[in-house]
C-alpha cells in the first residue's frame, strides 16, 4: 500500500473539516454570541479572529488544493470514460472554487468586498450551504459503482420452450 495517495486523502478531508467546522462554529456560536458585546469589543474581537483565521484559510485553501489535485490524478485512471464521475467532479471542484473565494473576500481587506464582509453571517452561510454539498457530491462519488451493469435485453431472460430432441 502506498502511504503518499493515504496521507493525501487524509490532509483533504481533515482540512476541510477544519475550514468547514470553523466556519459553522463562526457563523452560528461566535457571531451571534458576540452581537452582544459592546461595539468597541465587539470591533477588536473581529480584527484578533479575521487576523488568524486568515492564516488558517488561506493555508487550508492552499492545501484543498494541492491535494484535491492529487486525489483526482490517482482516481482519473480508475474512471476512464465515466462521464457522470467526472461531471460530478467538475461539480465539485467548480463550488470549491466559490467556496474560496467567499471564504477569501470574507478574511480579505479588499475594499471591493466590504459589503460582504459587512453581511458576514449570511456569507459564511452559504459557505456552509456550498460545503454541504461538496460533501454530499463527495459521499456519492465514493460509493458508486464506477461500472455500470450491463442491461440484459428483455428478449434474453425469456427461457425459450424448444422442444426436446427425441432419439430415434
Amino acid at each position: 500500500m502506498e502511504y503518499f495517495p493515504v496521507l493525501s486523502r487524509i490532509a483533504h478531508v481533515a482540512t476541510a473539516i477544519v475550514l468547514v467546522g470553523g466556519t459553522v462554529f463562526m457563523r452560528f456560536i461566535l457571531i451571534p454570541a458576540a452581537k452582544e458585546l459592546p461595539e468597541a469589543e465587539h470591533d477588536q474581537l473581529r480584527q484578533r479572529l479575521m487576523a488568524r483565521w486568515k492564516r488558517v484559510v488561506h493555508r487550508g485553501i492552499a492545501l484543498l488544493l494541492l491535494s484535491g489535485l492529487f486525489n483526482y490524478m490517482q482516481q482519473i485512471p480508475k474512471h476512464k470514460g465515466d462521464g457522470l464521475y467526472h461531471a460530478l467532479l467538475g461539480t465539485k471542484m467548480l463550488l470549491a472554487l466559490v467556496v474560496f473565494f467567499i471564504a477569501s473576500a470574507l478574511v480579505g481587506r479588499s475594499a471591493a468586498f466590504e459589503k460582504m464582509r459587512q453581511n458576514r453571517a449570511k456569507w459564511m452561510g452559504v459557505i456552509v450551504l456550498l460545503s454541504a454539498l461538496i460533501v454530499g457530491i463527495s459521499s456519492f462519488v465514493k460509493v458508486r459503482d464506477p461500472k455500470p451493469k450491463l442491461a440484459v435485453p428483455a428478449e434474453s431472460r425469456q427461457v425459450q420452450n424448444l422442444p426436446a430432441a427425441t432419439s430415434s
